[in-house]
Order: C-alpha cells, then sequence, then structure tokens
C-alpha cells in the first residue's frame, strides 16, 4: 500500500504485554500539540497486519505507519530514496549488494540487522506462509523453488538471498531488472524482528516494528490506536502523538462525523457528497493525483474475446465512452480521462506519456460503431461489465459507460451492467477465470514505476493479469526494459511496449483516480501521498 537502542522501550514492551498501556505517550481523548491524537476514519484490513500478506489499501495505512525498509517514497514526489538502506550497489543489474543503517533498531529494541530483512523476505516468499504478497519476491533467484506453481516446495530459503555481515547481504535476480532498488519501498519488503518468529500469534495481536509508531490496541471492527514511538531515530519522526484509526462501514457516516467535529479526517470523501464538499470544508477538502488507474479488462481465456476482429471490437468500445462527461458528471472532476495505461504522477520522466492511446481513448461514437461492425459486432450481440456492487460508486459509472455505449450503437440494450453482490464473490469469479465479458479493473500502484504498471497486469502469466492476455512482443520489449541501466531507455522500452498494448487494446483505460480527502478545524499539516495516503506522521494537532 509502506534505532539506536533504547532501554526504556524494552522495559516498555513487557508492560505492554501485560496491559494495554501505550508507551508513545497520548490517549484516544485527543490532546493538543504534539502529544495530539488524529482521529481518522478507517476500514478493517482483509489480512492480519503482515508486511508480506498486506495488499490492500486499509492495512498499508498501518504498514505504513509501523514499518520502515530499505527505501521509502518520498510523500510528495513519490521518488524512491534511502531509509535504511546505505547503499545498494550493482554491477550488472542482477547481483545487488546492500548495505544496512547503522543505528536503528525495533520497538522492543532488537537491533535491526541485514538478517531481519532476509529472514522476512524468505518468510513471505515461501509458498507454506499463504503470503499474498509472495510474488513481490518471484525476481529473486529461487523463488520457483520455495514458491512453485505446482506441488510443494523443494526449498526453504531463496537461493539468491545471502547475509554476509551483520549489516549486509546480496541479492541475486533471476533476470536483469536495473530499478529493482527502487521497489524496496513496498511494504513487503519491510524487515522483521525476531519476536514475529518466536511468537507468531502474539505477534499479530499486537506488531512491532521499526517505524514512527507502535501499535498500542486494535479492537477487529472497532478501532486501532497507534502511538508515537519516542525513540525512532529516522528523519520523519511523528508530529502528532498518535493516530486511532476508527472503523466505518459506511464513508458516508465518516464524513457526517467530520463535519459534526467527531472525526479529524477522512480520507475517501464518498461520491455522494463530492458537489457539497468545497463548501462544507473550503480549503480543507484534498483533491490530488494519485498513483490509481481505472480500466476495463477482457477474458481473453474467452475464444469471442481473443479473435482477429475482437481488436477492432474492444477499441470501438473504447471510443464509444464519453470519459470527459462521466468524470465530470459522476466523480465531480476527481477523475481525469486516461490517455495512457500508467499515471500522471509518475511524470514524464518517470513513463507517463499523455496522448499514448490515441484516437482509441478520444470519444467517437460514429468510429465505434464502424469499428466494431467491421470486428464482427459485440460477441452474442451484448456487452456485460461485472463489477462488485458491496463498495464504491461502481454502478454509476458502469451504468454510464452503458449509456455512453448504447448511444454510440443506437442499441439501449448493448451494453448493461452485471453487478457481484461482493467484492471476494467478484475477486473470486475473476480468479477462476469465469468471466464472460469486460469487468472493472482498478490498479493502484505498488511503487512509482512505469514497470509497476505494465508487467504485473499485461506480462505473459503475471501475477495480476486477470484477463489472461498474452503477446511476446510487449514481454520481450518488458524484458529489455528490465535490463536497461539507462533510465530514460529504460521507460522508453516500457513505452513501446505499451503501444503494443494499445494496438491490442489489452484492456480500456478509462481514467486516473484522485486521492480525496477532508479534515477539521483541529489539525494542519494534512497532505496525501502519490498512493493516496495520508502523510499521517505529518499531521499537526492544534
Amino acid at each position: 500500500m509502506r534505532g539506536a537502542t533504547h532501554a526504556k522501550w524494552t522495559a516498555c514492551a513487557v508492560v505492554v504485554a501485560l496491559a494495554a498501556t501505550a508507551c508513545g505517550g497520548g490517549d484516544s481523548g485527543g490532546g493538543s500539540g504534539a502529544s495530539g491524537i488524529v482521529s481518522s476514519s478507517w476500514g478493517d484490513p482483509q489480512n492480519p497486519l503482515e508486511p508480506a500478506n498486506t495488499n490492500e489499501v486499509q492495512g498499508g495505512k498501518v504498514l505504513d505507519m509501523l514499518f520502515r525498509g530499505l527505501k521509502r517514497y518520498d510523500p510528495k514526489t513519490g521518488e524512491a530514496k534511502d531509509m535504511l538502506a546505505e547503499k545498494i550497489e550493482t554491477t550488472d543489474s542482477t547481483t545487488f549488494n546492500v548495505t544496512v543503517k547503522d543505528g536503528w533498531t525495533f520497538s522492543d529494541g532488537e537491533k535491526v540487522t541485514a538478517k531481519s530483512f532476509v529472514d522476512a523476505w524468505n518468510y513471505g516468499a515461501d509458498l507454506r506462509h499463504n503470503q499474498k504478497n509472495a510474488y513481490f519476491f518471484g525476481y529473486i533467484e529461487g523463488y520457483d523453488k520455495v514458491h512453485p506453481d505446482k506441488g510443494d516446495p523443494s526449498a526453504e530459503t531463496l537461493s539468491g538471498l545471502k547475509v554476509t555481515g551483520e549489516r549486509t547481504f546480496t541479492v541475486k535476480l533471476n533476470q536483469k531488472f536495473s530499478t529493482w532498488p527502487d521497489t524496496l519501498g513496498y511494504n513487503a519488503f519491510a524487515p522483521l524482528p525476531k519476536a514475529f518468529f518466536d511468537n507468531h500469534s502474539a505477534w499479530l495481536s499486537k506488531p512491532v516494528g521499526n517505524g514512527p509508531y507502535t501499535v498500542n490496541s486494535y479492537t477487529k471492527g472497532s478501532k486501532l490506536e497507534m502511538r508515537k514511538w519516542d525513540g525512532y531515530p529516522g528523519p520523519d519522526k511523528a508530529q502528532n502523538g498518535g493516530v486511532d484509526l476508527k472503523v466505518y462501514t459506511d464513508n458516508n457516516t465518516a464524513y457526517t462525523d467530520l463535519t459534526a467535529g467527531n472525526l479529524d479526517l477522512v480520507d475517501d470523501v464518498p461520491a455522494s457528497q463530492l458537489k457539497n464538499v468545497k463548501a462544507d470544508l473550503g480549503d480543507r477538502y484534498i483533491n490530488t493525483p494519485a498513483g490509481i488507474i481505472q480500466t476495463l479488462a477482457f477474458p481473453f481465456y474467452d475464444d469471442a474475446w481473443n479473435t482477429p476482429g475482437a481488436v477492432k471490437v474492444r477499441k470501438g468500445l473504447s471510443m464509444a465512452i464519453n470519459r470527459a462527461q462521466i468524470t465530470d458528471t459522476i466523480f465531480q472532476k476527481t477523475r481525469t480521462p486516461a490517455t495512457d495505461w500508467t499515471s500522471p504522477v509518475l511524470g514524464a520522466d518517470g513513463g507517463y506519456k499523455d496522448g499514448l492511446c490515441g484516437d482509441a481513448c478520444k470519444y467517437d461514437p460514429a468510429g465505434a460503431k464502424k469499428l466494431i461492425e467491421e470486428g464482427g459486432g459485440i460477441p452474442g450481440g451484448q456487452v456485460k461489465i461485472s463489477y462488485n456492487a458491496d463498495t464504491g460508486s461502481h454502478k454509476e459509472w458502469v451504468d454510464a459507460i452503458c449509456n455512453s455505449v448504447n448511444n454510440a450503437l443506437g442499441n439501449d440494450r448493448a451494453c448493461v451492467g452485471n453487478p457481484v453482490g461482493t467484492f471476494a464473490d467478484f475477486r473470486s469469479q475473476i480468479t477462476q477465470s469465469k468471466m464472460s465479458g469486460p469487468f472493472r479493473a482498478g490498479w493502484q500502484m505498488d511503487y512509482p514505476l512505469i514497470q509497476n504498471f505494465l508487467q504485473p497486469l499485461y506480462y505473459t502469466n503475471a501475477s495480476s493479469n486477470d484477463g489472461k492476455w498474452t503477446n511476446a512482443e510487449f514481454d520481450k520489449l518488458v524484458n529489455e526494459a528490465n535490463a536497461e541501466t539507462d533510465k530514460a531507455k529504460a521507460v522508453d522500452l516500457f513505452q513501446k511496449a505499451e503501444g503494443v498494448l494499445r494496438d491490442q487494446m489489452g484492456a480500456i483505460p478509462l481514467w486516473y483516480q484522485n486521492g480525496s480527502a477532508g479534515y477539521s478545524t483541529r489539525v494542519s499539516n494534512v497532505a496525501l501521498n502519490p498512493f493516496s495516503v495520508p502523510v499521517y506522521n505529518e499531521i499537526k494537532v492544534s
């Protein structure tokens, strides 16, 4: 989504084990100044708060406060900057020599070493631990042995990881990947203390990390209390006494609590309130670009969508969508029509290329109808766009897309929405390859690289290639881009791969999503990072 040894923290860890007492100071009563507690809306995470097992936003918010890894993404620019990495060196873009900074500990007093990283990564990669983020370790040599596609693991550790000293280790990848170090700000690569392995269940009930906050208490379905760690040695110390993450099952209720003065921060303003938010909050409303794109994916495992003529059908459907009208009227300009498959937050140097999609992403109802007819028409005579109906404003925009397509084709039943009751059911149908038509596919970047918007989603058999699109030329260009040590040349190769994706319309890009948030008069210095997550440690309480 992520210090030097202090004896008092070792002692405090014992106190916390005996009673729900905050070591960082402050309480959920609010307070002010450096000890003030920020109250923020939250949703219960899907999985336990393990770095390698958290791949959704709600859990990621906690890990961003609880852990620091080798790299950290700048909260303003998204640039991957050294955090615990003293240096990461390579001569061949395959083997990397890592040196961990001295003077860092976990909040229980244990020193952070090279072994803290290697043990954590080996745990995350091991198939037996069933970690959601295991595939992030797939570039490391030996992954196929600890996490085979079929059968049981034949090894317990990644052969590409070697501890060479207390603060040094080597990583050997199974392919050239020049920008691999820039991926290491993702929470899956966080270090873990011995307590994680010695008493796993106890650690899960109250996770111990090395970030600016500690976990005070967690009542699932209600609230998670984070408190400032006074012993944190990093440059990004907490500017408040802690953060209370309060669980809401309806963000409209959270927004009502915010405007009533009962909550400090809502980081997902509901679509139904977007017309009112500026009047309600004024300059306390944040609407800023984020590394998120919404697309329509196709089931390429269904022969009807994978014929030569289907390319024209897919492009025609893209041209039939009035993106500007939908983003203006439904989303009140908190979305921006997409013109490529990445995100503007990458910038031109990072791989974003405005207009790369070309005419295929421009609203042209006459051209759309012509292309769809040339491609043999819509398979089965009707497009059914699948989406999960339990969260977000998906019904509204899917219906709007279908209205746009129906108007272009002069047929009010050419396109219909296909709601699936829950996100879990929706994802289950996708992972079991049961989709018969296009389906909602959103992507929030894991790290700010063009590679992250392309390889995980469209490379043959990639971890998030839900539609099973495959193209040998695309794969070849991605491999070449990963091997290129010159960043500008690598970006150019990735964009050429993206051009292949465009020519085949492997997915329809819809719009880039902004992060939206609102906050109370009690707090200041509130901002969202490029991942649309609040920069909690910088929030100040008055």
